[in-house]
């Protein structure tokens, strides 16, 4: 027989190889195209909050920054929430019920996510404000990586005012009816949301505290610690 002539199964393993290169080189090309799509998420990600950074400090430097710009949505009436469980920075289980008597701002965000990680101080301020008693800002993380990804965004930070607060599952996103990080919910003492930000904010500043006492009936004085 002929060495130019091939067997059928020559054939085959031709066609296999070839085939097994062109799933190669498609996996290739989609693993390129999400990456590529991954970057081009998180930097219009950064644009867009980087913009609104520096629309908010053109407002307040002009003085003309009202509550409008903090784009909060408010109900019409509380609306009840499913009781979203965590655990807090030592590992104890926990839920939303566990907090109510006091307003609560929810805060769900992740370490990874670049505008979480920027609006953080200014929650951290908030929070410095006002006695824990009164008024709580539950930062809720959900890193899947758990309490030591988030123990050391903190310390990177220097956050001493917020606690701990994980829900390694990232189910909250879920049950919370979040599009995306940061989503931000306000709740009243009966721990009912009256309103939420999607996206990030500046919680401290005077326009911010102004809607946050009005809605939430916090005290005019902060009642500082």
């Amino acid at each position: 027989m002929s060495q130019n002539t091939r067997t059928p199964d020559d054939k085959q393993a031709t066609e296999l190889r070839r085939l097994n290169y062109a799933w190669t080189l498609l996996l290739g090309l989609s693993l390129a195209l999400a990456v590529m799509l991954a970057a081009m998420l998180s930097y219009e990600l950064y644009l867009a909050f980087s913009a609104s950074e520096a629309t908010s400090a053109e407002s307040e430097a002009s003085g003309i920054r009202s509550a409008e710009d903090l784009q909060l949505l408010f109900q019409d009436k509380p609306a009840d929430l499913p009781d979203i469980r965590f655990v807090d920075g030592d590992g104890r289980a926990l839920s939303l019920h566990d907090f109510r008597g006091r307003p609560i701002l929810l805060n769900i965000w992740a370490t990874w996510c670049v505008p979480c990680r920027k609006e953080m101080p200014s929650l951290e301020r908030l929070q410095a404000k006002f006695d824990l008693s009164r008024f709580l800002v539950l930062t809720l993380s959900i890193d899947s990586r758990g309490i030591p990804a988030v123990k050391q965004f903190y310390q990177e930070l220097g956050l001493k005012s917020l606690g701990i607060y994980v829900d390694q599952s990232g189910a909250a996103l879920g049950l919370a009816g979040a599009p995306g990080l940061p989503t931000t919910l306000l709740l009243n003492e009966q721990g009912q949301e009256i309103g939420r930000k999607i996206g990030p904010a500046e919680w401290d500043t005077p326009a911010s505290l102004d809607l946050l006492r009005q809605h939430m009936r916090l005290p005019a004085d902060g009642s500082a610690k």
